[in-house]
């Protein structure tokens, strides 16, 4: 990312109708479409003042059927438009999977190469408070299993921006996941014009004794663990994975053969996670460098409970993180 000089500081929803908005004056092919996004100006304000910018035929509210306008906006994709859909949240995108899943991912193989699908799937991953189980879920590894589609989690405001900007251009589905309880977040962004390529982690901070891999809103317990861990010498490498699939690699490995240890924080169910698949990258890449076994962190292994103690309980947090830092660095 190429930041100029001149810094503003907006909010992580201000950050995202800056993206779409700049993209739909650039182009218009591009729509926004789904549940409140117009006359409401979105579930979570990320859509303000769209309608009266670009009135009802690029910013359109959908009926309560994700099925029906995920299937729409696909179709729409094939026949030259570049649509942004939103979720309320992507818990509710199971009812639209099937297009998801079996057309947006795979109609570029299936037409062998006739058809493009250049979309984006966005909204809200992952808990948010006391939602219950059927709405703190992370999908983030069920969408990355997916050949074909391409997931972006940002854990700020410049990051969002910035790829969700090349999302929008890009010629592949993407999905891109947010947090609720990010929307108010407010940091620096850019003046002007700035893209974040996709597959490209960034280190957040430096350090030499462990590699602390994340993304998404439960990377700022792995900052709040670094400083408490930097009281007692110990310093941590913390690197935001920002794109899932496809993945950085490269950023991950040269950390760990300098780190030489591991700890991978992710709001996700423990079986089967991208914890799990950087865990099997590492080890068969740079076993040798490894000086401990490698530590994840995940949720508990049941549904989001809705009880606050149970949930307090349920999410990793930073205390998680400086536990495994010490039991890869035999403190503990």
């Amino acid at each position: 990312m190429k930041r100029s000089r001149n810094m503003k500081t907006i909010q992580f929803r201000e950050a995202i109708c800056e993206a779409m908005s700049e993209e739909m004056r650039r182009d218009e092919s591009i729509y926004l479409m789904g549940e409140e996004v117009a006359e409401y100006n979105g579930a979570y304000k990320a859509s303000k003042g769209m309608l009266d910018e670009f009135g009802a035929k690029r910013v359109i509210d959908t009926p309560i059927a994700e099925l029906g306008f995920a299937g729409i906006a696909i179709g729409s994709a094939m026949n030259g438009n570049r649509p942004i859909v939103e979720y309320m949240t992507f818990n509710f995108s199971l009812v639209g999977i099937d297009q998801i899943i079996n057309n947006a991912a795979k109609i570029r193989q299936m037409s062998g190469g006739q058809f493009n699908c250049p979309i984006v799937f966005r909204g809200p991953t992952a808990s948010a408070g006391q939602l219950a189980a059927t709405h703190s879920q992370a999908f983030e590894n069920w969408f990355a299993n997916t050949p074909g589609l391409k997931v972006v989690v940002p854990s700020n405001p410049a990051d969002a921006k910035g790829l969700l900007k090349s999302a929008i251009r890009d010629n592949d589905p993407v999905i891109f996941m947010e947090s609720e309880q990010m929307y108010g977040d407010k940091g620096e962004v850019p003046e002007g014009e700035y893209l974040i390529p996709l597959g490209v982690a960034e280190i957040k901070r430096k350090g030499t004794d462990v590699t602390i891999v994340s993304f998404g809103k439960i990377i700022k317990d792995a900052y709040k663990a670094a400083e408490e861990l930097a009281k007692e010498g110990i310093e941590c490498e913390i690197i935001d994975l920002r794109t899932v699939r496809p993945m950085d690699h490269d950023a991950i490995l040269t950390s760990v053969k300098k780190t030489n240890r591991l700890v991978i924080l992710e709001e996700a169910w423990p079986f089967g996670n991208v914890a799990t698949e950087i865990t099997y990258q590492v080890q068969s890449q740079a076993f040798d460098y490894l000086d401990a076994p490698i530590v994840k962190i995940n949720t508990a292994d049941t549904p989001a409970p809705y009880s606050p103690e149970l949930l307090k309980e349920w999410l990793p947090n930073s205390d998680d993180v400086v536990k495994a830092v010490k039991k890869v660095m035999y403190r503990d």
